[in-house]
This record gives structure tokens, sequence and C-alpha cells, in this order.
């Protein structure tokens, strides 16, 4: 039998998520995870709850301004949060 060269945990726990199928799970968690480092710690204070469902991001903002104003960024939003997370959410609803 040969000897491999032992794994790091990041792949022996990548190679467990892909075999499993859960790569897209992993993606939607790592977008709702990237959200206060994409629009800053200023805006994420106003968020209070965020979570994927299906391929939508959800996001609840406190202060209705600040909500309008990033429904105006949604596609810029969404774009930089598929390319961090490596998601490929369909869209971003702003309660």
């Amino acid at each position: 039998m040969k000897r491999q060269d032992p794994k790091s945990f990041g792949e022996i726990f990548d190679e467990y998520v892909a075999r499993e199928g859960l790569t897209d799970t992993m993606s939607s968690q790592r977008a709702c995870y990237l959200w206060p480092e994409i629009v800053g710690q200023g805006i994420n204070r106003y968020t209070s709850k965020r979570y994927v469902e299906g391929s939508v991001l959800h996001v609840y903002i406190t202060s209705a301004s600040l909500r309008e104003e990033l429904n105006m960024l949604r596609g810029k939003l969404l774009e930089e949060i598929n390319l961090r997370a490596g998601a490929s959410l369909t869209d971003i609803r702003i309660h």
C-alpha cells in the first residue's frame, strides 16, 4: 500500500462538502457571512437579519432610506457577492 502525503483539514472538508453535494449550500451560507465585509460595518449596523432562500439573498434593513439606496445598488451588490462567495444567487431582496 502506497503512503499518501497528509491532507490539510481544509482539503478534507472540501472533499466532504463536494461528495455530499453541499457545495451550493456552502456558497449560499458564505454569501450571508460576507455581507458585512461587502457593505461595510456602517451599513451592517442597520442589518437585522439575512438568509438565503432558494437562490435569493434576503436582507432586512432597519433604515428606510438606506433600504431604498441599497435597492438601487442591488445589481452591483449581487455581482460582488457572487464573485466573492462563489455563489450563483439570482437576486437580492432588501426588506
